[in-house]
């Protein structure tokens, strides 16, 4: 069993301090202690918001400010960060970065998004990803993308014939193109028979109304829990054991003819 904690939040651009202060009060005055492993999942760039033009101004070294700020969040309330991306600073230059973070406050490992969208010129202005990351959420196996990865298939059909039992994705999805993140969450879960949790973002921003409706799905397309359009924090308990059931049950991956396609 595993809990998941979805934070869909309106995001301040520019303002860390804010946004900081949103996500420390939020968790403090909603949280709910349980024994279940909990792992919690934030917005794409949830700390400065869509300022990616200005990296080198709003931009956090290595991510540094955020792993410390979560790993305190994670030791005060028991829980692992598994997502939400940063605008994180490199040596060789901006990231879109997904941190994961134990109930220890230890830094674990990070996933940098893959693929730049060129309708907002994100490849002008961030360097992409360069490899797949899966972890250990106690013994479940978890994977990471961002946004705009949602929409290539074979990213997360990778993580699943290598174990992943859940794929989480963070996200600043625009309210004009929600039908297309509701129906490609689903398809995720479906097509691949494990459980995909994603986290949106609500509010507006330089007049683009972000869509929220963050969800968890389960490995057979059943809509666990689905978000409206305004600021949610909620837990959904997922029983991973379902995974092994559906592939066992379909053998999907047994038959599948990768030298044909």
């Amino acid at each position: 069993m595993l809990r998941i904690a979805i934070l869909q939040m309106e995001i301040v651009p520019g303002d860390r301090r804010a946004n900081y202060e949103k996500v420390e009060k939020t968790l403090d005055s909603k949280w709910i202690s349980s024994d279940i492993p909990t792992a919690v999942i934030l917005p794409e760039i949830w700390d400065v918001g869509y300022v990616i033009e200005d990296s080198d101004k709003f931009g956090d070294r290595n991510a540094s400010q955020a792993a410390e700020f979560l790993g305190k969040l994670a030791v005060k309330h028991n829980c692992w960060f598994t997502g939400g991306s940063v605008l994180a600073l490199t040596e060789k230059g901006a990231a879109n970065r997904a941190m994961v973070i134990d109930p220890s406050g230890r830094y674990m490992t990070h996933y940098d998004k893959i693929h730049l969208i060129p309708l907002m010129e994100e490849q002008e202005h961030l360097l992409p990803g360069e490899k797949r990351v899966g972890f250990d959420i106690e013994g479940i196996r978890a994977s990471l993308a961002i946004c705009y990865d949602l929409r290539f298939p074979e990213l997360t059909r990778l993580y699943a014939t290598e174990g992943s039992e859940l794929q989480i994705f963070s996200a600043e999805w625009p309210a004009s193109r929600i039908e297309h993140w509701c129906t490609l969450i689903q398809a995720r879960a479906v097509e691949n028979m494990m459980f995909v949790a994603a986290c949106n973002r609500v509010g507006t921003t330089n007049g683009t109304l972000f869509g929220g409706h963050s969800m968890v799905v389960d490995p057979w397309g059943k809509v666990l829990y689905q978000a409206g359009m305004t600021e949610e924090f909620v837990f959904v308990e997922i029983d991973t054991s379902k995974v092994k059931k559906a592939r066992d049950f379909l053998k999907v991956f047994d038959m599948r003819r990768p030298e044909l396609y």
